[in-house]
């Protein structure tokens, strides 16, 4: 995530891409760009080609298709094939100044820009879009109407522009900016702000609990515990790194599931006294603020020594180096904590 001040904007598009045909260009891709040739090669060709189809009811058959395109359902090779073959988007939005992130279908284009700069920014996008519609029509991808757009800044740039932020036209489409969105099961706001996100965390987690509540008396601890850790507090863990730096009062919604968390497990009541001592010294918990540190610290640690995914490592600096500034750093822990969650 690009460094954000009071004078700067980010834009973010979310859209879905789906393939509905690759054979042929798969193994075209393969070879012309990923340099794969002989077995590996020839390992692809005959995973695409070659196959054959039918259903099979009770006593009755169908007759026998032959496939000419697309993967096997459930294929361990699918998402595979399918980066293989959206290989070029990325040539296309940098051909456009954009940055792409791509999650399985999900892709987000965003590009960073100045206030005065936004009518500018969105004119980069829609040709960046309408490039990218043009190829996906001539490699036969469809697109799902889902595409959205977001400003990203801070609260006193965003009440600057008010209700002027640029809309998006895509062909007869208008697409007009959204004050939130889900990325990856996290709800980024327009401004950053983490309340939204925390408060459907919150809500889920609740709800999960009243559930627990009612069969508690049916199990024991161990089982308890079980359910608690599958429903609730992996929901509190799950991309917890964007609360580091978070506000007291943004991570104490968290906590408070937290500790109704630990009465169920423990099946003491909402007023019993020794909370503290029931979920440091009997179930050997962390309060949140400590579990994003333990979580941030364990990938930090695994960066510094080499074990972490190659994203991570590319925006992962020591401070001790002299040739890195203070800015410099900022931005790349900001990056750094989008990268990890």
């Amino acid at each position: 995530m690009y460094h954000l001040d009071s004078t700067a904007f980010t834009t973010i598009i979310f859209r879905s891409i789906h393939c509905i045909k690759c054979c042929c260009e798969c193994v075209t891709n393969t070879e012309a760009q990923f340099g794969l040739r002989g077995t590996m090669l020839a390992w692809f060709r005959s995973c695409l080609s070659g196959r054959t189809f039918r259903v099979i009811f009770s006593s009755s058959t169908s007759s026998i298709v032959y496939i000419v395109c697309s993967v096997p359902q459930g294929s361990v090779l699918g998402p595979l094939l399918f980066v293989v073959y959206t290989a070029d988007l990325e040539d296309i939005a940098e051909k456009h100044g954009v940055s792409v992130h791509t999650f399985a279908d999900d892709t987000q284009l965003y590009l960073h820009c100045r206030c005065a700069d936004t009518a500018i920014a969105a004119g980069q996008l829609e040709q960046c879009i309408a490039d990218v519609g043009y190829w996906m029509s001539a490699n036969q991808l469809s697109s799902t109407k889902t595409t959205e757009l977001l400003w990203v800044g801070s609260r006193h740039s965003l009440s600057q522009q008010g209700c002027c932020l640029p809309v998006l036209q895509l062909g007869s489409d208008t697409i007009t900016a959204c004050d939130h969105d889900r990325l990856l099961g996290v709800t980024l706001s327009s401004h950053l702000s983490l309340d939204r996100h925390v408060s459907i965390v919150s809500a889920s987690c609740f709800s999960w609990l009243r559930q627990l509540r009612r069969s508690r008396r049916s199990l024991d601890a161990e089982s308890a515990a079980t359910l608690v850790h599958a429903f609730v507090a992996s929901r509190i863990d799950y991309c917890n790194a964007v609360l580091a730096c978070a506000p007291k009062a943004t991570t104490d919604k968290l906590q408070r599931v937290l500790n109704a968390v630990a009465r169920v497990v423990t099946d003491t009541k909402k007023f019993e006294r020794g909370l503290s001592r029931l979920l440091h010294t009997e179930l050997h918990w962390l309060d949140v603020p400590e579990r994003v540190m333990y979580k941030l610290s364990v990938m930090l640690y695994c960066c510094l020594h080499g074990q972490a995914p190659q994203y991570l490592l590319d925006v992962c600096q020591p401070v001790s180096n002299p040739a890195v500034s203070r800015d410099t750093f900022c931005k790349h822990l900001k990056t750094f904590l989008f990268a990890v969650y």
